[in-house]
């Protein structure tokens, strides 16, 4: 099924940089008019300007996704019914399991997850009330399989899809498509959190050869207009989403040969 976005409505998170400005541009393209939600009112200010010139309506609010007092105040000041929720705003990890401080792990899972789950809450009645709402997450490949160096994040994005596939079949007008990225040439892992919450402050080899963020953007916006159930968005480090599922000794030996930086 396709769905025309033109004159909808959506809210991006994270859409300050990387696959959540790309999305919000790609949005944009097709018509639709947006709200933007990241931490940093300068970043959202450049979003705005290359979403604008495409005649939408652009709408803005900082607000910090690991406040839920920040959430409710977003949930209070946008008034208009929303047609499309991108929740993609998301930290990631560079630091060993048992290494990882509680707090750092607690972050992670409360970024990547629980604040989606407390945005849709927060929206709960409008939701119910539509007959239709479109709910697009940002996962990843590490979603779907556990990687070095990422087990909070990993736990994170694994969660995703048993809360939102259990919610998509508990109700009839909710429909919800998993973006699932693998290496996106983004600034994430600069931001990625070390075992005692500092930044990796480091741009990943790995990251830094991914697929072109433009190219992503306009890919998951696609998938989110066709409203399809998942869509796993990459090159070749894809395939070890089919290893993973058919040959879980060779995923295993490759996962610990693979840089996870």
């Amino acid at each position: 099924m396709k769905d025309n976005l033109r004159g909808k409505t959506a809210i991006v998170t994270g859409s300050g940089s990387g696959i959540g400005r790309s999305i919000s541009r790609h949005l944009a393209m097709e018509g639709c008019n947006l709200i933007l939600v990241g931490r940093r009112i300068e970043a959202l200010e450049e979003t705005k300007s290359q979403c604008e010139k495409y005649g939408v309506d652009v709408q803005l609010f900082p607000a910090d996704m690991s406040d839920y007092a920040s959430i409710d105040a977003l949930a209070a000041g946008v008034k208009q019914q929303i047609d499309i929720f991108v929740l993609n705003a998301g930290i990631s990890q560079r630091a060993k399991a048992l290494d990882t401080d509680f707090e750092v792990a607690e972050k992670i899972m409360k970024v990547d997850f629980l604040s989606g789950v407390y945005l849709l809450r927060a929206f709960r009645d409008r939701i119910l009330s539509a007959p239709h709402v479109q709910i697009a997450v940002t996962s990843s490949i590490s979603g779907l399989f556990g990687f070095p160096l990422r087990s909070s994040y990993a736990a994170a994005k694994h969660a995703m899809f048993g809360y939102y596939e259990s919610l998509e079949l508990e109700y009839p007008n909710i429909g919800v498509t998993f973006l699932i990225p693998g290496r996106i040439n983004t600034e994430i892992s600069k931001s990625a959190l070390r075992a005692d919450g500092t930044p990796h402050a480091q741009m990943d080899s790995g990251q830094a050869k991914g697929m072109d963020v433009d190219r992503c953007g306009a890919i998951a916006v696609r998938a989110i207009r066709r409203r399809k159930h998942r869509k796993l968005i990459g090159r070749g480090e894809l395939l070890m989403v089919y290893i993973h599922k058919w040959c879980l000794p060779l995923y295993y030996k490759l996962s610990k040969k693979i840089s996870a930086t």
